[in-house]
């Protein structure tokens, strides 16, 4: 029998193809990823990577959207309440997911559909593969709330997936990627109706193969992109984010979010 699990804003299945599938768990917010998110994502995963029942890991959203990006309700995405130990200690977090993400034996098949924003297309873009639907969205909106571009790994894999002038053009028009463009550009592998169902269809077909095969070539494709620089990376991307937060143009960004949600207010 396939196995649940919740873990906090993480859910988990185990299945009985040896295919983990994790899950952002908070539709209500969009996936929109708190400290405590990453923590649990990098629990979850770790739990799975030191399964031998589990051949490949698939990761998706629940409800409408894979992950809108931080939470700004929060203190750590808040410039307004953000403490530095706030936010470093969120984004620590966040780079453990990250390394865990990489360093797993288990190829990872991110499963996007709807936004993929800041935070989530980070994370897409750590997985060894994506597969999007038609209506996944791809944004990079950093320089236009005041951080930096650099997120969780964003700005050292973009230009390894889609080439640096690309890349470039959407960070510094904090642009956006439709799933057609996604495909065109290589950060998606294929666009269908239902990627969840065709991530689990490839990973129980990954997980069928001999593990230590599967796992010596992740390793192989890993040092192929220079993984080994990617920890050094995250450190300063990390730096870089938590001094953008508790900038008064972070603050104001974060401030006009939340008066266009909230009907009473203005813009």
């Amino acid at each position: 029998m396939p196995e649940h699990t919740d873990c906090g804003d993480i859910r988990v299945q185990l299945r009985e193809d040896r295919v983990g599938v994790i899950a952002f768990n908070r539709p209500e917010r969009l996936n929109a990823v708190t400290g405590q998110t990453f923590a649990d994502l990098e629990r979850a995963l770790r739990r799975l990577g030191d399964r031998t029942d589990c051949g490949a890991v698939v990761i998706t959203g629940s409800g409408r959207a894979f992950c809108a990006g931080m939470d700004l309700d929060t203190p750590s995405g808040n410039g307004e309440q953000a403490t530095v130990q706030a936010a470093y200690g969120a984004l620590r977090s966040g780079v453990a997911a990250v390394i865990a993400l990489r360093e797993i034996p288990q190829p990872v098949i991110a499963a996007v559909h709807g936004h993929a924003v800041g935070v989530g297309f980070a994370f897409a873009a750590a997985a060894d593969i994506r597969i999007c639907a038609p209506d996944a969205q791809f944004s990079a909106p950093f320089l236009k709330i005041g951080m930096s571009v650099g997120d969780l790994g964003l700005s050292w894999l973009l230009p390894r997936l889609i080439g640096a002038g690309s890349a470039s053009e959407v960070f510094y028009a904090s642009g956006k990627i439709d799933a057609a463009d996604a495909q065109r550009l290589g950060l998606a592998q294929r666009v269908v109706d239902d990627p969840l169902s065709a991530a689990v269809e490839l990973a129980a077909d990954i997980a069928a193969r001999p593990p230590l095969a599967v796992k010596m070539s992740k390793e192989l494709l890993n040092a192929s992109i220079g993984a080994g620089g990617l920890r050094e990376h995250l450190e300063l991307e990390m730096r870089s984010q938590v001094i953008g937060l508790l900038t008064l143009e972070h603050q104001e960004a974060a401030r006009r979010f939340r008066e266009r949600r909230d009907p009473g207010g203005t813009d």
